[in-house]
């Protein structure tokens, strides 16, 4: 398949959740994790790791872990839909909820993990600042992850792979860590199943760049 434009991959990387279950070649694999390691990363540290799960026990152990976890927020995502929309976002739910119970039906997942590597604080902080940077640093450090999953999901639609970004396993992080073997210091950031998609790619359907977007201060709106 040829591979398409920046633009038109990022205008048609719509989210999938149902995958074929043909295989997707190692070389293609290895092509996508090529593109996320292209990523920045804070000091050009690239601490991250990446976990590439085939093996249908091993997928069968992470999808259980992601469907118990989803079942935990099922609830958040049904009592808080948004104002308008409303039939768009029953089709989220419907797709979400059928990604819940069908994680190891993907051919390929992705772990995207990070090293965290703990900031020598100097003498003259704060203990206020200390505590605010012990709380926040790993999520801070996210940073240096996400645009490599960016990079992912973008390779993956230029490839004709579909692909979808969640975090609800992260509610139990530590069963999986235990599954996918990571040291202490590790931490998982996002799961992504990938695969031959069996929908179709469309144009992604956004907000007006003029609700969401604004010049030098709010809410001064840009002027498309």
């Amino acid at each position: 398949m040829s591979e398409m434009g920046i633009f038109e991959s990022m205008y048609s990387a719509r989210a999938m959740r149902r995958f074929k279950s043909d295989p997707v070649p190692e070389a293609i694999i290895s092509k996508v994790l090529d593109a996320a390691i292209r990523a920045p990363s804070a000091g050009n540290a690239q601490d991250w790791l990446f976990i590439i799960i085939t093996d249908p026990s091993q997928r069968q152990k992470v999808g259980e872990i992601y469907r118990q976890a989803s079942m935990a927020v099922r609830q958040v995502y049904e009592k808080n839909p948004p104002a308008a929309d409303s039939s768009q976002y029953q089709r989220m739910l419907k797709s979400g909820f059928y990604l819940h119970e069908h994680m190891a039906d993907a051919p390929v997942l992705i772990v995207p993990c990070l090293r965290l590597r703990q900031p020598n604080l100097p003498a003259s902080l704060s203990e206020e600042a200390r505590t605010a940077i012990a709380r926040e640093f790993p999520w801070r450090t996210g940073a240096s992850i996400y645009p490599a999953v960016q990079n992912i999901l973008l390779a993956c639609r230029g490839l004709g792979l579909g692909a979808v970004l969640t975090t609800n396993h992260m509610l139990l992080e530590d069963e999986m860590k235990q599954v996918l073997g990571l040291d202490a210091d590790v931490m998982t950031f996002g799961l992504i199943p990938i695969g031959y998609p069996t929908g179709k790619f469309g144009r992604v359907v956004r907000k007006p760049l003029g609700e969401v977007a604004f010049r030098d201060r709010f809410p001064q709106r840009w002027q498309v």
